[in-house]
């Protein structure tokens, strides 16, 4: 039997979206700040820091959501609101599946109250070190945040009610573990839901080839049939993806050499894990 050799594309790929998070992190300027303005944005607005709030209204998170969380969570990440969708209950447990400074985190423990729980997972250290001092700013003792790759989630069998996400899954290398792991964290009757890109056209070569592109939540993204499958193969069910109106406004400013809204949609992925 021969050892399994680890691909070093996918350890490139992991390497280039943590530099990049990392740097978001650290900026004060928010998304895109100086040090990134001539890359393509990575999931936010490319060039000059946008103005947060106004990109996570493009996003579809509404004034109180926003007026809801403090800190310096909102960064202006993501491609669409996994609340909306989610249906979170108190008392529930959620996991956020690349949860960053903790917006989407703050906003889910809310939902579920004093008497719930809500996990994050990020691979970056310095997104996890925002998050946590966020999370003190808005006295969330229903929050924690863990350091750990969404491929190998630090998290126990059958402990959570819902997973979401916000426009994370397509950086993955390795999107069919993505699944399974996140359907091995929940409870019988759980539920997936999360907003993602969804490629809609192929890509050209010299995107597919460009690493800086897989990193910006362009490149790395899949089709419907191919989420499709790899959501059954985990062992989902009621699986239900579908693009959402207008993302191409937003999708369009991620990149300056391209319009990447010719190859991607804005969607959200909803499935169930069985009683």
């Amino acid at each position: 039997m021969t050892d399994t050799v680890p691909d070093r594309r996918d350890d490139e790929q992991r390497r280039i979206v943590r530099e990049r998070y990392a740097a978001i992190a650290t900026e004060d300027e928010g998304c895109c700040g100086p040090e990134t303005a001539d890359d393509s944005g990575g999931c936010c607005d490319g060039g000059a820091a946008p103005d947060a709030d106004a990109t996570a209204k493009q996003l579809g998170y509404d004034a109180d959501e926003l007026a809801a969380v403090g800190g310096d969570a909102n960064l202006g990440l993501g491609c669409g609101n996994p609340q909306a969708i989610a249906d979170l209950d108190p008392g529930e447990t959620a996991l956020d599946l690349g949860s960053g400074a903790g917006f989407d985190c703050f906003l889910a423990a809310d939902a579920v109250g004093p008497e719930g729980r809500v996990v994050g997972v990020d691979m970056t250290p310095e997104m996890v070190e925002k998050a946590r001092v966020n999370a003190a700013a808005n006295d969330a003792a229903n929050v924690s945040f863990r350091l750990g790759e969404i491929e190998h989630l630090p998290v126990a069998d059958a402990t959570v009610d819902a997973v979401i996400s916000n426009c994370v899954v397509n950086l993955s290398p390795d999107k069919p573990q993505v699944f399974r792991e996140a359907f091995r964290t929940l409870r019988p009757g759980g539920r997936l839901a999360i907003a993602d890109v969804v490629q809609t056209a192929q890509f050209p070569p010299e995107v597919t080839r460009d690493p800086e592109s897989l990193a910006a939540c362009v490149a790395g993204a899949s089709t419907i049939d191919a989420l499709e499958t790899m959501l059954d193969d985990a062992g989902f069910v009621d699986i239900d993806i579908a693009p959402t109106d207008d993302s191409e406004s937003f999708i369009r400013e991620w990149v300056d050499d391209y319009d990447p809204s010719d190859y991607l949609v804005s969607a959200t992925i909803e499935a169930q894990k069985p009683e």
